[in-house]
């Protein structure tokens, strides 16, 4: 077991104990005894003493609630009494109420694992909250690893977030980061130029890496939304999402930033945009000529490697 899962456990535990109807019963049967107590004795320092005691008590549990309220998302329990079968019932709804708290104590630690549709839904939140938001800087760094540049076309409501962004001054780098095969192929080619196209009208900055040139640790999908946080796609999805698998991170971003900043580069012959121009110059012209090179787009990106 590890010291960061060994502390986690103990903070838990901690929290369990503080929130335990055992602990604010004995709190409250204290708060009962120690006056009791004091007219019991009826003696003047007893008293003071009992009565001062008796005050920290009630203060303490003013805090404790306050706390709790700052704390904890307050829900309505439901109750089976009313239900047709209400063991049925009071089963289904455990289960639920159980997954949730499983969900809230994950993103407590930073971390939410999506599955399917959850991860377009989600991606597009994080774009919204980041508009909606006063959060710094307003600006989103992407990368793509792109197979199929048609499924990057047809999230429409992702897009739409992408030109709201930018329309409120914000700004968004992504990085399509393709296989040199694909890149050599009539058909990849013109769906990619098709794909930034579309990006560059909606405002967003494109750039191009070739997957094989890059490290292993780079060759990831992700997206940084302002210094806040990350979405890793971690099993690529289908066009309707009805696979894949994604990560959300709101800690330890800036590893991330200067993953992006690595594969993005200065203002040199191996920067993203640049590697891109060179490509989109002659892959335009053959594509315009009804003709298709592949030894010549070979040869336009390896004058960036």
């Amino acid at each position: 077991m590890s010291d960061l899962t060994r502390r986690r456990k103990g903070s838990r535990g901690a929290v369990r104990l503080l929130t335990s109807t055992a602990l604010n019963t004995f709190v409250g049967l204290l708060g009962l005894i120690v006056p009791l107590t004091a007219w019991a004795l009826g003696q003047a320092s007893v008293t003071t003493i009992l009565f001062v005691v008796e005050t920290g008590l009630l203060v303490a549990i003013v805090i404790r609630h306050a706390w709790l309220q700052a704390t904890y998302m307050q829900f309505r329990r439901a109750s089976g009494k009313a239900m047709s079968d209400p063991t049925y019932f009071e089963l289904i709804s455990a289960t639920l109420e159980g997954e949730l708290m499983e969900d809230t104590e994950e993103i407590a630690d930073g971390h939410l694992l999506l599955y399917a549709a959850e991860v377009p839904r989600i991606s597009v939140l994080l774009y919204r909250t980041l508009i909606d938001s006063s959060c710094q800087p307003r600006k989103i760094m992407a990368t793509d690893l792109t197979i199929d540049p048609r499924l990057l076309t047809q999230r429409r409501e992702y897009l739409v977030e992408n030109r709201r962004l930018i329309e409120s001054g914000g700004v968004i780098l992504r990085i399509f980061v393709c296989r040199l095969s694909d890149l050599t192929k009539r058909g990849f080619a013109k769906d990619l130029i098709d794909l930034v196209d579309l990006h560059r009208s909606l405002g967003v900055q494109c750039g191009l890496a070739v997957r094989e040139w890059l490290r292993p640790d780079q060759t990831v999908d992700f997206v940084v939304v302002a210094a806040a946080a990350v979405l890793v796609e971690e099993e690529q999805g289908d066009a309707g999402y009805s696979k894949g698998r994604s990560s959300v991170y709101f800690k330890r971003i800036d590893k991330w930033v200067k993953k992006f900043d690595e594969i993005w580069g200065a203002e040199n012959s191996s920067a993203a945009p640049a590697v891109l121009h060179s490509y989109e110059q002659v892959a335009r012209e053959l594509l315009i000529d009804s003709r298709w090179k592949p030894a010549e787009i070979s040869a336009a990106l390896s004058k960036h490697r």
